[in-house]
């Protein structure tokens, strides 16, 4: 990398969370959209959602996540999918996974769905409907689960992490792993859309160490993929205690750790660099929690609004970061949460609130590598 540049982010585009609806069965507490059921005026149709899809794939090949709201609830959701794959975009799918059936599933495998998630943030009936708002939705929600299984489709478990199932994160994770899921990825609450409500359930910046130190002590030896997300402080946690792992005894990290698919990610917030956000309306965003319009797709192409966005261009500068995160040694791997950093001060490119390391001398290969 040129030395003079060697602050600017490349931004090859590697994945899209795509709000394809905003109208949801289910009214969670944390929900980022505020969502319910709509209809919601100005969501793109099926025509334009495959022009947009021919946009994206003329930039790059990243995977698609169909989200919402419950992308579910929209009837043309597999001929998006099935276009999407065909254009050669790896195609997921992100549900609540209460309107999952066995016919549904085999839908979505032959559009081409090579994965689905499904949000479970709590392993019982009781404290997953408190948090979900509706009863029924932990039920729900496993007979989903049931009927992709029955159908091949595989799936993975998302779970927001909050001070009200802090305490049974474990149990979750030991679920997702006994039922068969392929990745457990869990959340930190970022408290935007109708989560500003929840604002008293976000947990601590010490727990939040905390659960990102157990969770990397997992995937020393978890038999499944584990990802760390709203969460970019995971990757200055890996990267230290690789460090420690590497100067102890038997002088080797483990292998479930080196090897495993979460560890080809170069950096925490990929936000404006390698990922962005599309709301259901066309607005382009770094993420779905850090609400700046970036571009609308109703008055520019897709490429033009990735290239040349300045919030993009902004985020992809770490010579412009502020506050702790500007002059932290890992900001290269780890960058901050960009809106925990908005919804708390107003700045984009401010400090990370939520994050205890102090900067110290920079290592070679993160901050100047």
């Amino acid at each position: 990398m040129n030395q003079a540049n060697n602050h600017i982010l490349p931004h090859n585009l590697r994945m899209v969370a795509w709000e394809v609806t905003r109208s949801c069965n289910l009214a969670c507490g944390h929900c980022r959209a505020s969502a319910e059921r709509g209809p919601y005026e100005g969501e793109l149709d099926t025509e334009r959602c495959k022009q947009l899809l021919d946009e994206i794939a003329a930039v790059g090949k990243p995977v698609i996540i169909l989200t919402g709201g419950e992308p579910l609830l929209r009837p043309d959701i597999c001929e998006i999918a099935a276009y999407g794959d065909g254009k050669g975009l790896r195609m997921v799918l992100a549900t609540n996974g209460t309107l999952m059936t066995e016919e549904v599933a085999e839908n979505l495998i032959r559009a081409g769905i090579k994965r689905v998630s499904v949000s479970i943030d709590g392993p019982d009936a009781e404290s997953h409907d408190a948090f979900r708002g509706v009863p029924g939705a932990f039920t729900g929600a496993m007979a989903g689960i049931e009927a992709m299984k029955r159908a091949g489709l595989e799936f993975q478990i998302n779970t927001t992490i909050t001070k009200a199932n802090l305490s049974r994160i474990r149990e979750i994770h030991d679920m997702a792993h006994n039922i068969g899921a392929a990745a457990h990825h869990i959340f930190l609450l970022v408290p935007t859309g109708r989560a500003k409500e929840l604002a008293d359930q976000e947990i601590t910046p010490l727990a939040y160490e905390e659960t990102l130190n157990w969770f990397y002590e997992e995937s020393l030896s978890c038999a499944i993929q584990l990802k760390a997300t709203c969460a970019p402080q995971y990757y200055r946690i890996f990267h230290q205690r690789r460090k420690e792992r590497s100067n102890a005894p038997e002088g080797r990290p483990a292998a479930g750790a080196e090897g495993h698919p979460l560890h080809t990610m170069t950096r925490g917030c990929l936000g404006g660099s390698a990922f962005c956000f599309i709301s259901h309306t066309g607005q382009v965003q770094p993420c779905g929690y850090l609400e700046l319009d970036c571009g609308r797709l109703t008055e520019k192409g897709f490429a033009e609004i990735w290239n040349e966005s300045p919030i993009f261009q902004d985020l992809r500068d770490l010579g412009k970061y502020r506050g702790k995160c500007g002059r932290c040694e890992f900001i290269r791997v780890c960058g901050g949460c960009r809106a925990r950093a908005y919804e708390m001060s107003g700045d984009h490119l401010a400090g990370e609130p939520f994050c205890i390391h102090e900067p110290g001398i920079a290592r070679q290969g993160l901050k100047d590598g």
